[in-house]
């Protein structure tokens, strides 16, 4: 019978070296100690070099013939400071990593000076940290996004344990209903022992900078009052530290904290239990409008939008999807949990794929009245979708819109149904609108050379950093101009 793995018992490794330095401390023989447990040698060797995990039996045997308690065998702790290097070395040399590299490994015997083990295991922890602030490809980036995109549809992009914390707080922070205040997030951050300071010299790789050892948060400068950016950002930063994240080792592990903190400023913004009261209501009333809940809780479409998606299925048993599409026709960002087929590459990546020129998403930027909603049906080979769409310009000047969507049979709640827009698409058909009429083609093929706008991002490698794109330099330099002298008082709140 083996040890039973628990949170008490350590790795093979650290195991097989408190019983060689119970051993060691002993003066026996890898021979002496296998005659008092009727062991072979060869078999106790692979023990204390964590190669083989030792029967129950065995174990006891071993912890009475060295006359140390079996919980001291167990120990999750290494005996010595020696030992714990000899581990990580260990570790190290067993890992992936050491193993690309193609080299010999060296075995932490008793015969190397720990000055030189010291080395070897800070040599191979620089060799992990490097590689885990490794370029990242456009490639690996965009499968981490598939995988991450997959898991929230198959739960609905619903994650109720961000919902209860995000409303929890909220509440503790005074909120009663409609648009949080800028004064109850100051409120949340408080209660965390932070405090929110609005500067204008903030490193312009970064949205935020948090500083934990003086308690604050640092944002830019407040130049629209009553902004749903400013309090979506403060929130997202406050969310790293009640979500207990850690520095990401991953650009997967990063993305996922994205998604949580973006989340999390989500359920604050717009409550779970004020947000669905509301949208039962208008879908009672079959009044469903992206723009209401917008205008209820003081926040932009685009939020408003994709906090549907988070509520819209599990609450009130619609399903859906939401699509940010630029003016070149390009995904920018995508959901779908009802049959909507999104664009995607080999990778299952739908970033940057064209979008059909007959879906409402773009059929947006053709319209003259862009103030308001605006709706469509589209016939597709997976049925028929009801949309609504608006239009928006980012901060480089460019125009996007954002689209809500849901099967036919559900557009009967939103408001916009009787629309008599419609469009049929084929898409993925080349048919559809990939390929030019016959006529355009053999009026100008070979008679043309359009330049193309090159997309940037597909081509370069995500930026080097533990938070891919933040310029370490410019967040230190800009913390050290910003940290209080050592003696001075905190600042009001």
């Amino acid at each position: 019978m083996s040890v039973e793995p628990s949170s008490d018992t350590p790795d093979l490794i650290t195991l097989g070296r408190r019983i060689r330095h119970a051993r060691t401390a002993r003066g026996l023989t890898l021979g002496a100690l296998g005659e008092r447990v009727e062991a072979a040698p060869s078999l106790l060797s692979l023990i204390e070099n964590g190669r083989r995990e030792p029967r129950l039996s065995l174990l006891r045997a071993l912890a009475a013939a060295l006359d140390v308690p079996l919980a001291d065998l167990l120990a999750a702790e290494p005996p010595s400071r020696r030992a714990e290097l000899e581990i990580a070395l260990e570790r190290a040399q067993r890992g992936p990593l050491f193993g690309a590299l193609g080299l010999p490994a060296i075995k932490p015997s008793q015969k190397l000076p720990v000055p030189v083990l010291e080395q070897l295991v800070g040599l191979h922890g620089e060799l992990a940290r490097r590689e885990e602030e490794a370029i990242a490809t456009p490639e690996e980036a965009r499968r981490a996004n598939t995988v991450l995109r997959r898991e929230r549809q198959e739960r609905d992009n619903h994650m109720p344990d961000i919902e209860v914390l995000g409303e929890e707080m909220a509440r503790r922070a005074g909120y009663t209903g409609g648009a949080l205040t800028h004064r109850a997030v100051a409120r949340m951050a408080r209660d965390l022992g932070l405090t929110i300071l609005h500067v204008g010299d903030l490193p312009r790789s970064a949205r935020s900078v948090t500083d934990w050892e003086n308690g604050r948060i640092y944002l830019p400068p407040a130049s629209i009052p009553g902004g749903h950016g400013l309090r979506s950002l403060a929130l997202q930063a406050i969310a790293h530290r009640v979500l207990g994240h850690e520095r990401p080792r991953s650009y997967a592990e990063f993305l996922r904290q994205r998604v949580e903190i973006t989340y999390f400023a989500a359920a604050c913004l717009m409550p779970q239990t004020a947000a669905v009261e509301f949208l039962t209501e208008r879908k009672q009333v079959k009044d469903l409008a992206v723009e209401d809940f917008r205008d209820s809780f003081g926040v932009t479409h685009e939020a408003a939008a994709m906090r549907l998606t988070n509520l819209a299925t599990v609450h009130l048993g619609i399903p859906l999807h939401f699509l940010r599409v630029g003016d070149d026709g390009a995904l920018f960002r995508g959901y779908a949990n009802d049959g909507l087929p999104l664009p995607q590459d080999v990778t299952g990546a739908i970033e940057g794929q064209p979008v059909c020129r007959w879906w409402a998403a773009r059929e947006a930027f053709t319209r003259r009245d862009r103030a308001t909603e605006s709706y469509q049906y589209t016939d597709t080979p997976a049925g028929t979708f009801w949309d609504s769409m608006q239009t928006g310009t980012a901060s480089d000047g460019r125009e996007f819109s954002i689209t809500v969507g849901v099967p036919y049979a559900h557009a009967k709640w939103f408001r916009g149904r009787d629309t008599q827009v419609r469009h049929t698409s084929s898409c993925p058909d080349p048919a559809c609108c990939q390929r030019p009429p016959a006529d355009l083609t053999a009026r100008w093929e070979g008679r043309s050379w359009p330049s193309a706008r090159m997309h940037q991002q597909v081509l370069a490698a995500l930026p080097r950093g533990v938070f891919p794109g933040v310029d370490d330099t410019d967040v230190y330099e800009f913390l050290e101009r910003h940290a209080p002298a050592p003696d001075a008082p905190p600042p009001a709140r």
